[in-house]
């Protein structure tokens, strides 16, 4: 029986060295709707443009997502490109960057053009050297990684084949977490795994492991098979084999293959799913609890960036969210933590003409009062989002001992009720920040509440949205709650 509760909430404590391929990463949005007269080509009638940490950087960016540590070394070009990930990987305070500058070549990086409404991707431009670093960068990326190697839990080799993970690094860092009985995680590329040799667990998808194996790799019987040859090869602990849509096999050695179907879901962008899979997984390991549950986290994680457009991550909340028990239908569908999803569900909305309301609140004990408020927000609009404040917002609003409830436990059980349609988690102590993303046709408030004392209200009217303030059940309040609880009962 797995404890991904207690498991969860050691993230935190962990640190991941990771090792690979750095590029960046950048998406162009817009929408075809004609053909150049210059060429038989389409034009993109350009939207907006998003700039990301990608490649093994993308793996960094997924461990410090969850709460824990990376330490992270790579190599970069001296260009724009590289300047960019430098300044990118400073503003990341949970990501030690361990770079080396190498003028001789470019920095790795990939244009991609996406039409902005369907996810599809049109074009990709790239810029990338393949070839082997040269000797002395080889070297300073082995001294970095050796340096680092005895404050990690587990580390990550993130190849995508573009010349910083050579042998002999490979060799050395694989040799020398092993005599530190440090796991290493190998997202491979190539056909010849045997550099590998001595990894933890190595996580090929299926045309790599057929490939490597030279085996077919089509049903369960043939994919175990295979990874049961790539682990000959590799002498690894155990082969993770993602599957895409039919989930992922573990093959372990003196166990029988574990096959988990993956999560239904709205399958948005899969670029980067494998680096948040191999980030999950290699966070996991660092507590020393065995590749199972490892395994089952990873799955539930890419469930959820597989969901999100572009290079994406998973948070903590996230992936809890998803993966316990508590986490029924409703808050997996309701609740969110990361911004980056709301766009799409609202352009969704207002595309089928729905009225979208907005409130918000702690909601820190949910008393009769707030579903009443709550029910008479949802009969003003269509559709209703709740901006629910965090912790940490609760904490300077409400004083110290506030919240009762964290801000997982909040947000499900809001999720529960039929009259909220989505909860988003907000660290402002106000709500200014996400009524600008929301822009609702109304805003409600309880009673309790002056029109022009409404946080938000000039912008909602401006956009042409009402301010609606409903009536409060009297004698409840979360505050009220709190201060009888304090009352010692009389015997």
């Amino acid at each position: 029986m797995f404890d991904f509760e207690k498991q969860l909430s050691a993230l935190k404590d962990q640190t991941v060295l990771c090792i690979g391929d750095l590029m960046l990463d950048e998406f162009i949005y817009g929408e075809v709707s004609r053909i150049s007269p210059e060429a038989p080509a389409p034009v993109i009638a350009v939207q907006r443009s998003e700039i990301l940490i990608g490649g093994a950087g993308n793996v960094a960016r997924n461990v410090a997502a969850l709460g824990a540590r990376c330490v992270f070394t790579a190599v970069l070009g001296d260009d724009d490109a590289g300047r960019t990930l430098q300044a990118a990987l400073r503003e990341q305070p949970m990501i030690e960057s361990l770079l080396v500058v190498d003028g001789s070549r470019p920095t790795t990086r990939k244009v991609r053009y996406v039409s902005e409404h369907h996810s599809t991707h049109l074009l990709r431009a790239d810029w990338e050297v393949s070839a082997p670093v040269h000797p002395g960068v080889e070297k300073a990326v082995i001294g970095h990684a050796l340096a680092a190697l005895p404050r990690a839990g587990a580390v990550v080799l993130s190849d995508y084949a573009k010349g910083v993970l050579t042998p002999a690094l490979i060799r050395a860092v694989i040799d020398a977490a092993k005599k530190l009985g440090k796991p290493v995680i190998v997202d491979p590329k190539g056909s010849d795994f045997s550099v590998y040799r001595g990894a933890t667990v190595i996580t090929p998808n299926r045309k790599e492991l057929a490939e490597a194996a030279r085996r077919p790799a089509g049903g369960d019987a043939e994919i175990v098979a295979a990874a049961l040859e790539l682990r000959r090869i590799v002498q690894s602990e155990a082969v993770l084999v993602t599957r895409s849509e039919q989930g992922m096999t573990l093959v372990t050695s003196g166990r029988e293959p574990v096959h988990v179907p993956a999560y239904p879901v709205k399958v948005r962008d899969v670029s980067g799913a494998g680096d948040t899979v191999v980030a999950v997984l290699a966070t996991m390991l660092a507590m020393q609890d065995g590749v199972e549950p490892a395994m089952r986290a990873a799955n539930a994680a890419a469930s959820v960036v597989v969901g999100k457009r572009g290079i994406a991550t998973v948070s903590s909340a996230e992936l809890r969210s998803r993966i316990l028990p508590a986490a029924t239908l409703a808050p997996e569908e309701k609740i969110l933590f990361d911004w980056s999803v709301l766009d799409e569900r609202l352009d969704e909305w207002r595309r089928q003409g729905l009225r979208v309301g907005f409130t918000n609140g702690c909601f820190d004990l949910l008393h009769p009062g707030h579903v009443k408020v709550l029910a008479q927000a949802r009969a003003a609009c269509d559709r209703l989002v709740v901006g629910l404040n965090s912790d940490a917002s609760v904490t300077r609003i409400k004083g110290k001992g506030r919240p009762i409830q964290d801000e997982h436990a909040r947000a499900e059980v809001l999720a529960a009720l039929e009259a909220v349609d989505l909860v988003v988690v907000f660290k402002e102590d106000t709500p200014l920040e996400l009524l600008r993303r929301v822009r609702p046709k109304v805003l409600i408030k309880g009673a309790d509440y002056r029109r022009e004392d409404v946080v938000g209200r000039e912008l909602v009217e401006a956009d042409g949205g009402e301010i609606v303030l409903v009536e409060l059940l009297p004698g409840h309040s979360s505050s009220g709650l709190v201060e009888r609880s304090r009352i010692p009962l009389k015997s």
